[in-house]
C-alpha cells in the first residue's frame, strides 16, 4: 500500500481516520502541531497494525508548512494515494468582541491550508489509480451559526470547494469527498472556547471512531458528502426546505448564550 497524509491527527476525528486507514494496511504520515502525542501515536499504530508511520510536527496555518510536506515526500520518495485535510479548529463567541488575530488563523487553517495542500499534493495522487481526497468541513457548513458565524463560513467554503473540485477531477482516478460531522466527542469544544456549552452539546455527540469509520467507507465507495448520523444527516436535509431565518433561529438558540 501505499501512503495516506492525514491532518490534524494527534487526536480525536484525525487519530480516528488514520486508525481506519492503518487498519486497510495505508502507510501513514501524520501532521500535527503537537510532537509528543505525534509519536507516541505513530510508534502505537506502527505496532498495532504492522505499517510504516512517520509523523511531522508543523503548524499548518504558517505558509511554509506546505513545502516542509512537499519536501518529505519528494526526500522519501513516497507514493501518496490519500490526502485527509483535518486540521482545523473553531472560535466561539460575538464576531465583533472576538480576537480578529485567532479569526484569521483559523480562516488560514480550515480554509488556505487545506487548499495548499490539495493544489500541491494532487499531482502526486494523479501517479496513483484509484486516489482519494478527504477533506473536513462539519455540519455548520450548510447554514450560519451565530456566534460560530466564522466557522461556519470556513466550513461551507471547504464543502463548495469540494464538490467543485471533485467535478474538475472527474476521470482522473482521485475522489473527493467532503464529511460534515455533527458534535463529536473531541476537544473541539475547549479548543473553540464553548465549555459553557459542553453539557449541552455532549448530548448529541457522537464517538470520533464511529464518525471515522462511516468517513472511510464512504470515501472508499466515493461519495461526495458524508454526514455521518441520522440526526445530523436529517439536520443538513431540512436546511434545504426551511426557510433560512428559521434554520438561524434555530442555530442561534444551541450556541447563542
Amino acid at each position: 500500500m501505499g501512503y495516506a497524509i492525514v491532518t490534524g491527527a494527534s487526536g480525536g476525528i484525525g487519530l480516528c481516520l488514520a486508525r481506519e486507514l492503518a487498519a486497510k494496511k495505508y502507510n501513514l504520515l501524520l501532521i500535527a502541531r503537537s510532537e509528543g502525542k505525534l509519536l507516541a501515536q505513530t510508534q502505537s499504530l506502527q505496532r498495532e497494525f504492522n505499517i510504516s508511520a512517520s509523523y511531522l510536527t508543523l503548524d499548518l496555518s504558517e505558509k511554509k508548512s506546505i513545502d516542509v510536506v512537499k519536501n518529505w515526500i519528494d526526500q522519501n520518495s513516497i507514493a501518496v494515494e490519500i490526502l485527509v485535510n483535518n486540521a482545523g479548529y473553531g472560535a466561539w463567541g460575538i464576531f465583533e468582541q472576538a480576537d480578529l488575530p485567532e479569526l484569521e488563523n483559523m480562516m488560514h487553517l480550515n480554509m488556505n491550508a487545506l487548499v495548499d495542500l490539495c493544489y500541491f499534493l494532487i499531482p502526486y495522487l494523479r501517479k496513483k489509480s484509484p486516489a482519494y481526497i478527504l477533506n473536513i468541513a462539519s455540519t455548520a457548513a450548510y447554514q450560519a451559526v451565530p456566534t460560530l458565524t466564522t466557522y461556519a463560513a470556513t466550513k461551507a467554503f471547504v464543502v463548495l470547494f469540494s464538490r467543485g473540485l471533485r467535478w474538475e477531477l472527474k476521470g482522473s482516478g482521485i475522489s473527493v469527498s467532503c464529511l460534515s460531522p455533527g458534535a463529536t466527542s473531541t476537544g473541539f469544544i475547549d479548543r473553540a472556547g464553548m465549555k459553557a456549552l459542553k453539557e449541552r452539546a455532549e448530548k448529541f455527540s457522537m464517538k470520533p471512531e464511529v464518525v471515522a469509520k462511516t468517513a472511510i467507507d464512504q470515501m472508499f465507495k466515493g461519495k461526495a458528502e458524508i454526514v455521518p448520523g441520522f440526526v445530523n444527516w436529517l439536520s443538513v436535509k431540512l436546511t434545504y426546505f426551511l426557510p433560512k431565518s428559521l434554520v438561524e433561529r434555530i442555530a442561534a438558540g444551541l450556541y447563542v448564550q
